[in-house]
């Protein structure tokens, strides 16, 4: 497969681009017990932010996913967030953040999510940060992961992938640190199996500058009540 996004020119620089896509597949978690105050940044100038509206669908999963995901974006969409009840699929409008150009061009998106409330176990949980392909490098993700850390309650919890290298740098400067247990639910995490990736991949500085917690119990728990993976 093709890709034209930073995070594979950067393992294709390392020699690894031929373990892109198997890489891909390996967990990661991370959490933010509070974010640091000097990584946010306000917007690009005459750049905006605004929800997702209702008849957006297709834009939010062109701008959180490579179109050949769609298919499975739309599973997790009416899996996670529309759910079988109407207030929890508007909850998703009035989480779901796009950030647009001076033009009103929507070229990132991102959103927070309580996740397993139904089940009882709610954690707080970011997810779909994408700045479209052509757009990064311009400060689109730092203001819009600015915003949402600002709206947001903590802990905050993510899941990615190694493959994600410009977003787990980013998610670094935030004040996000890298989980250590071993497992989150029903998923195994694969930290020692990254980091000698993430090393080649990485400038020395910001893999140096990773930072580790072994606080995932509550995610773990939460995550342990449902078989369906909500972030």
């Amino acid at each position: 497969m093709k890709h034209s996004c930073k995070d594979w020119e950067l393992y294709h620089q390392a020699g690894l681009d031929s373990l892109y896509e198997t890489v891909g597949n390996l967990n990661l978690f991370l959490i933010c017990k509070r974010p640091e105050p000097s990584a946010l940044r306000p917007l690009p100038e005459g750049c905006s932010i605004r929800t997702c509206r209702p008849d957006e669908l297709g834009v939010w999963k062109h701008l959180a996913a490579e179109d050949s995901c769609a298919d499975s974006l739309t599973d997790y969409y009416e899996r996670v967030y529309a759910g079988n009840r109407e207030e929890q699929n508007q909850a998703f409008f009035q989480r779901c953040l796009f950030l647009c150009t001076p033009s009103g061009k929507p070229v990132a998106t991102g959103l927070t999510w309580l996740s397993y409330a139904r089940t009882g176990f709610p954690v707080n949980t970011l997810g779909w940060i994408r700045v479209l392909p052509g757009e990064e490098g311009r400060g689109f993700g730092r203001a819009l992961l600015s915003e949402l850390l600002r709206r947001s309650d903590f802990p905050l919890y993510l899941h990615t992938q190694p493959t994600s290298v410009c977003a787990i740098r980013l998610y670094s400067d935030f004040g996000f640190h890298l989980l250590t247990n071993p497992v989150i639910g029903y998923r195994k995490n694969d930290l020692n199996a990254s980091l000698p990736i993430l090393e080649k991949v990485m400038r020395p500085a910001a893999f140096h500058g990773l930072r580790f917690s072994n606080e995932g119990q509550a995610l773990h728990q939460a995550a342990l009540s449902s078989r369906i993976s909500e972030f």
